[in-house]
């Protein structure tokens, strides 16, 4: 949809850290060919070029904010943020999470298309008091259908049209260029070539809950292949308890904690399959970035994770380490063809609805996309 006027459009982060910079490039690619120059800015985080060149923009800024100075009025951010839209014809304003649409609302004259990467951002009566306030100028995307139907229950009063679901996705294509090969992404993370991998992503926090993981493990391992190994990667204060569960399990020699691993996207094919049994999920990228990796999946049924799941891998109820260890299970016994028939599945749902051109073709149908970007 090329545009015979260059316009400007604004995307306003609060970081970098996570997953937040590839969401960055995921909205930045929504305004690739349409005549839009993407100016990225983020309010935390220390310039980076590496950085700066992963987020597809036409410009990218580093307001370089500490967590402290953004406590209370965020004075200082809103006054650089209106210098820098004073200087630019930006149509309207991406904001991801609820400070960097805190911070344009009252800082700016933009419309703000508002992104909820969570559960509960409009759950306080002065977040839902801002909202009502700003309400002409704010429209809310959640990154899953569980996230916008959140927003929708704090918010009763709005027009349900103005809150709607931009899922997340990934750049298939890309994502398996940098992948490493089985071979070498065992070698990498220290496990055994001949083992049978169970890999789970997450950090260690009650919200990923992965002692029902090593419960689940402990129950299937009689039944799974004879070499199995759980490899857990990611860190976080759970750590020692989730160690010492491994130990009263009777599997601590079974079970990998590999750390916080950069890129860790990069050795997914050192898993046989991918297991998620998180209890608090908005949407999990993980997922994506398994499926995409070509790995049989097995998720808790919470949260925006169903959405991505349902159909194309197995889903189990909250905390049931029965139900989850029976999955591995059926899955350790999947033959050639049927892991083939698997990643074909998974593959198709990546591009019908979690990839840049599926996101593209929903954004511009939206209506208040189509209302910002008219003519006049």
């Amino acid at each position: 949809m090329t545009r015979s006027a260059e316009r400007h459009v604004l995307q306003f982060c609060h970081g970098y850290d996570g997953p937040f910079l590839d969401c960055t490039r995921q909205y930045a690619r929504l305004f690739a060919d349409t005549g839009y120059r993407v100016t990225t800015v983020f309010l935390t985080g220390v310039a980076d070029p590496e950085v700066a060149a992963a987020c597809a923009s036409d410009e990218v800024l580093f307001m370089e904010y500490s967590s402290k100075a953004i406590r209370g009025l965020k004075l200082g951010a809103m006054r650089d943020l209106r210098k820098i839209v004073a200087s630019r014809d930006f149509t309207f304003c991406i904001a991801h999470r609820f400070k960097p649409i805190f911070i344009t609302l009252w800082g700016t004259h933009l419309p703000v298309i508002g992104v909820h990467h969570a559960f509960g951002d409009y759950e306080r009566r002065t977040r839902k008091l801002f909202a009502f306030f700003f309400r002409k100028r704010l429209s809310l995307l959640g990154v899953s259908d569980a996230v916008r139907d959140d927003i929708r229950r704090c918010l009763p009063r709005w027009p349900t049209g103005r809150i709607r679901t931009l899922h997340n996705r990934v750049d298939v294509a890309e994502l398996r260029a940098h992948q490493l090969s089985p071979v070498q992404a065992r070698q990498a993370l220290g496990l055994r070539q001949d083992a049978w991998v169970v890999g789970n992503v997450g950090r260690l926090h009650p919200d990923k809950d992965q002692a029902t993981l090593l419960r689940a493990f402990a129950r299937a391992r009689p039944l799974l292949p004879a070499d199995s190994q759980l490899a857990i990667m990611g860190s976080g204060r759970l750590e020692q308890d989730l160690k010492e569960l491994a130990r009263e399990l009777g599997i601590a020699e079974h079970v990998l904690f590999l750390g916080e691993i950069r890129d860790g996207r990069r050795f997914f094919q050192a898993f046989d399959v991918f297991a998620l049994t998180s209890d608090n999920e908005p949407f999990g990228m993980v997922l994506l970035e398994a499926m995409a990796a070509g790995l049989p999946v097995v998720s808790t049924s919470c949260g925006g994770a169903k959405e991505v799941v349902e159909g194309v891998g197995i889903l189990a109820p909250l905390g049931d380490d029965e139900q989850f260890a029976a999955a591995l299970v059926h899955l350790s016994r999947l033959d050639d063809e049927q892991r083939h028939d698997c990643a074909e599945r998974m593959l198709e749902r990546l591009n019908e609805r979690f990839s840049d051109r599926a996101a593209s073709e929903t954004f511009w149908r939206l209506p208040q996309v189509t209302d910002l970007t008219a003519e006049g």
